[in-house]
């Protein structure tokens, strides 16, 4: 990691192949977003490490450098705590990671090259938070996605704490410890089904008791960590393989059964029907060790 502070004010240098405009392009997707906010190419949000709540800004220079500013803080964060917010933007734009030989790959491979050329210098943004991205996985099943934006958005508001500046609210996830709480009649309100509610509070208490943790799944191999995940009651291989990609960082993730990825698939290559998941298999040979970003390039494609 490459980070310096003038002021108060984070600088991190950032890898080749990043490209702003095409992750703003990624985070701006969803007008119904509540977890920031974009305006003038500067994000905005809360970072939540340990107990304490920072509000930043992120702007990116030519894309080479990255500038955190605080905005809520009028006393200097600990320098530990610093490096824990730099910890958590790491993950989040997925920046220790050397896209040279994914681009590479990409090149030559008949569905890869025009997503990978087009979006060039998007990564695959990340849910750097466990129980967020997990919440985030089941919430998404068998709904669209901007359905699902409106659940997490309902869900956020009434749980999460928030931080007010400038007359508005910038949202913090709920806490596991929180919602371990509750029972699906306290999330009656939310308009998503008893089951899913069953499910995120199963969730919770498991992460409340200690049972499951991200440090515990970082410790396993890929196919370990994915039977652990599919082990818990609301989670299948669908729902592992997103948050083994978005949050565990595993690069072999691969949601081979994504509506996303079969249509697009299918519209790059000019089908008529959907593709098997055998020819799925298939084309994906040569993007071993990097499924996921193969597939979160695909899915870029389709909107």
């Amino acid at each position: 990691m490459t980070w310096h502070e003038i002021n108060d004010v984070i600088i991190i240098t950032l890898p080749e192949h990043f490209d702003l405009n095409t992750n703003l392009g990624y985070l701006t997707r969803e007008k119904n977003e509540c977890m920031y906010e974009i305006e003038n190419d500067i994000i905005t949000k809360v970072i939540a490490v340990g107990d304490i709540r920072s509000l930043i800004q992120v702007s990116v220079r030519d894309n080479k450098q990255m500038v955190v500013q605080f905005l809520n803080d009028s006393r200097p964060i600990e320098k530990c705590k610093r490096e824990e917010i730099v910890n958590y933007i790491y993950e989040w734009f997925d920046l220790d990671n050397d896209l040279t030989p994914f681009y590479e790959m990409a090149k030559a491979d008949p569905l890869l090259k025009m997503p990978a050329r087009k979006f060039y210098g998007l990564r695959v943004v990340g849910i750097p938070d466990l129980f967020e991205a997990l919440c985030w996985g089941v919430l998404g099943q068998q709904i669209n996605l901007a359905f699902a934006y409106s659940l997490k958005k309902q869900f956020v508001e009434e749980f999460g704490d928030a931080i007010e500046w400038n007359g508005k609210k910038y949202w913090v996830f709920p806490s596991y410890d929180r919602i371990a709480q509750l029972t699906p009649t306290d999330l009656a309100n939310i308009k998503m089904t008893v089951k899913k509610s069953e499910y995120i509070i199963g969730i919770a208490r498991l992460m409340a008791s200690g049972e499951l943790s991200k440090e515990k799944l970082m410790k396993l191999n890929f196919k370990d960590a994915e039977k652990n995940l599919i082990k818990i009651r609301g989670i299948g291989p669908w729902t592992a393989n997103y948050v083994l990609m978005r949050c565990l960082r595993f690069q072999t993730a691969f949601p081979i059964d994504d509506v996303g990825l079969i249509n697009s698939i299918k519209i790059l290559r000019s089908m008529n029907r959907k593709p098997t998941k055998d020819e799925i298999l298939e084309i994906s040979l040569p993007w071993k060790n990097w499924e996921s970003y193969a597939t979160f390039y695909l899915w870029r494609v389709l909107y």
